[in-house]
This record gives C-alpha cells, sequence and structure tokens, in this order.
C-alpha cells in the first residue's frame, strides 16, 4: 500500500508481560512469575476492546515484552503459549505485528535468543505499508545492549539505513516507528537508565530520524505513560495492558494518521471496550 487512501487508525498496545504481576507483588521478579491468570484475563479483555471497534483498526501492533519469563526460563514457553492462545481470538481482518521486548529476547540478547524469538513471532526487524504511510520494526535492545551480537547490530544498522532511502525515493506521507525501549522518557538529553537507550545511542538515532524525517516513535517498556519530542520527532511512550508501574490503567493507544498528522490517545481496556473511540478521533477518520 504505497498510496495514500485517506486517514486510517491503528492499536498500540505494549508489555502484556505474563507473569511480571505476581512477580512484582511478591518482590521477586525472577522467579516469582508462576502465575499469570491476570494477564490472561487483561490480554482477553485487550483483545475483545480491538475486537469491538467499528471502523476496524488497520493492525494491532505490540511493542514487547509480551511475557515476562526471560530467555530459559521456567515459565516462558507456558506465558507464550497462554499469550497466543489470547491473540488467536483477534478478529481474522486485524493483523497482529509483535515487536521484541528485553523480556522476549534477553536484556543482553544473543543470536540464539533472538532465532528462538523469530522461531515464535516473527522478524525482530522489519518494514511494511499501510495506506502510503511507512512503518519500521525496530529490535531496540541490539541498542541496549548488542556486545553478545555486535554483528547482528550492525546488520540492523545497514538494513535500517537501506529502509529510509527507500522511503526517501517513495515518497511516503509519514515514516513510524515501533520499539520496546523509548529513546527518552521525557527529555532528549535526560539521563540514562534502565528505561531508555544510553544517551551517545539516543543521539545518535534521533538525529538520523529527525534527518529521514520521521514523525514518530511509539515504545512501551516504561509500564507508565510519558513522552516528549525532539526536533518534530515526537517519542511516545506507552503504559501497559498487563502491570503498571505508576498510576496509569491497562490500556491501549488509539493512533489517528491523517494525511498532515498523527494523532493519538491512550484509553482504558474498560473505556475502549465499553464506549470505543471517541467522535474526535472518528470525525477525523471520516474526512477524506
Amino acid at each position: 500500500e504505497y498510496q495514500w487512501k485517506g486517514p486510517f487508525y491503528f492499536i498500540q498496545g505494549a508489555d502484556p508481560q505474563f507473569g511480571l504481576m505476581k512477580a512484582w507483588t511478591h518482590g521477586d521478579t525472577n522467579n516469582g512469575d508462576d502465575e499469570w491468570g491476570e494477564e490472561i484475563k487483561l490480554a482477553e479483555q485487550a483483545v475483545q476492546a480491538v475486537n469491538k471497534l467499528n471502523p476496524k483498526p488497520k493492525f494491532f501492533v505490540l511493542c514487547g515484552d509480551l511475557v515476562h519469563g526471560m530467555p530459559g526460563s521456567r515459565w516462558k514457553k507456558n506465558q507464550e503459549q497462554d499469550l497466543k492462545d489470547v491473540l488467536k481470538n483477534t478478529g481474522q481482518d486485524i493483523p497482529l505485528v509483535f515487536v521484541s521486548g528485553n523480556h522476549d529476547i534477553g536484556n543482553t540478547p544473543t543470536r540464539e535468543t533472538i532465532d528462538d524469538y523469530c522461531k515464535n513471532w516473527g522478524d525482530d526487524y522489519f518494514s511494511f505499508w499501510v495506506g502510503g504511510v511507512f512503518f519500521l520494526v525496530l529490535n531496540s535492545q541490539l541498542y541496549f545492549d548488542s556486545s553478545k551480537c555486535p554483528e547482528l547490530r550492525q546488520a540492523q544498522d545497514a538494513w535500517l539505513d537501506e529502509q529510509l532511502a527507500v522511503a526517501a525515493n517513495q515518497k511516503c506521507k509519514h515514516i513510524i516507528v515501533f520499539q520496546h525501549i523509548p529513546l527518552f522518557l521525557s527529555k532528549p538529553d535526560e539521563d540514562h537508565d534502565y528505561f531508555n537507550l544510553d544517551k551517545s545511542v539516543r543521539q545518535e538515532i534521533m538525529e538520523k530520524f529527525h534527518k529521514a524525517g520521521i514523525r514518530a516513535v511509539f515504545s512501551g517498556h516504561y509500564h507508565r505513560n510519558a513522552g516528549g519530542s525532539y526536533k518534530g520527532l515526537e517519542m511516545v511512550v506507552s503504559s501497559a495492558i498487563g502491570c503498571q508501574l505508576g498510576q496509569d490503567t491497562h490500556g491501549l493507544r488509539v493512533v489517528v494518521v491523517t494525511e498532515e498528522k498523527v494523532v493519538h490517545r491512550y484509553y482504558s481496556l474498560t473505556e475502549l471496550g465499553s464506549h470505543g473511540i471517541e467522535k474526535e478521533l472518528l470525525d477525523m477518520l471520516a474526512k477524506q
């Protein structure tokens, strides 16, 4: 879909992270993830809310940390199977897009952990077109710590440069990026910590994205809503479908793409499931 066909929208979710809620409550985030019934219910609620929406979203993207179990951990396979069983109920006409998070491939990924993820969920980085808009899915762990697979980081970098060249030639309406770890949480020059990317790496990526005319980066990882902007590039951090670490509610983000702009709003699962999308956003979709 290289051509612009008019406004559309998609749904962004993040961090269903089956197993974190019990682990977090019990203060044992390494081994406490042996129950995830609560997360199953929330993921089911998310799928039901998305299925009820009218008009239908173009796709539903999950920005990483699909489950809590790290590679090789005891419950990971069961958590993944249970999540797949829930996601199978997503409407047949709503494609699912998966983004790899640190719990999916490890804080320091290896070729093996990434291969395993790809067998389970699809490529760890790729691009796709929807209605004249170019979308890029990135593996942000390669930016966070690629010490055990430097060649994979180089491959993603080379691929990204090629993709941005393609986008420039195709005259796309917008370029939008999905990754798990935010570039930053509120300010482009904030200090580096667990929830954002290292400053030097961040600066390089932000500048590359800015030069390429990328409109927005959507991520998760923080389990709270946050965000800011860098030279017109918007950084959008969405809270979790699963465990909340702040004051936000379990929810999903509705993202409306018009010819001029990208507008988004975070909804609680209850609100989206019972009321759907508000009139203001629906009106934007109706304008051809």
